[in-house]
């Protein structure tokens, strides 16, 4: 049964190339489309693994690829692809010109565990934080997640420096990314850290 969130015949014929290579062993029980059907459902809808509807692939199947792609950075490229041939639907530019950038502190679930439970006295909150950067089309860019006492600079540090090939690929010669952060940052200290890992970061973005 095909889903809101399965792909069109276009989609699935611009992602199957990344997906790796199977090894020759014997025939998968399942194809890979109907695997990454079964990874889109659940981040769509957002239930839990165990609840995928049952004409998908059992959800250890579904879990276990998604976790090996996530580590390979598939998933990443997928999301990349699929950003990029959006953009031209709607002719935008490659290189988006505005990012958007936030933090939330939110529970974690019961069955987290010990290590990644922390508090946010800001937020008032015991668990996770996560940071999301997204343009102006509400897409995500990048997003970032640790333990909730780590402080809003420290986490957008960390995101960026882990994103930093994004910005050296970025031609010098189009016009800067604006990057827009609330008062809960402050620049002076993100740039300094950022600029260790790449100097020529302000001849890229603003903040």
């Amino acid at each position: 049964m095909p889903y809101s969130s399965s792909f069109s015949e276009r989609k699935w014929e611009l992602i199957e190339p990344l997906l790796p290579k199977k090894k020759k062993t014997r025939p998968p029980k399942w194809s890979k489309r109907a695997i990454l059907d079964g990874i889109f459902y659940q981040l769509k809808n957002g239930c839990n693994w165990c609840d995928l509807p049952k004409d998908l692939p059992p959800y250890s199947t579904v879990f276990w690829h998604y976790k090996h792609w996530r580590a390979d950075g598939v998933i990443e490229q997928i999301m990349d692809i699929l950003h990029g041939h959006l953009r031209e639907q709607i002719k935008k530019r490659q290189w988006t010109r505005l990012i958007i950038i936030d933090s939330q502190a939110v529970k974690n679930t019961y069955n987290a565990q010990v290590e990644s439970k922390e508090f946010c006295h800001y937020k008032s909150t015991h668990g996770i934080k996560r940071h999301l950067a997204v343009n102006r089309l509400g897409f995500s860019f990048f997003s970032h997640c640790t333990s909730a006492n780590v402080t809003d600079d420290a986490e957008l540090i960390e995101m960026l420096s882990a994103h930093i090939e994004y910005f050296k690929r970025k031609p010098v010669n189009l016009p800067k990314i604006t990057i827009l952060i609330d008062h809960g940052y402050h620049p002076d200290k993100i740039i300094s850290a950022v600029q260790e890992h790449y100097p020529a970061i302000l001849q890229k973005v603003c903040f």
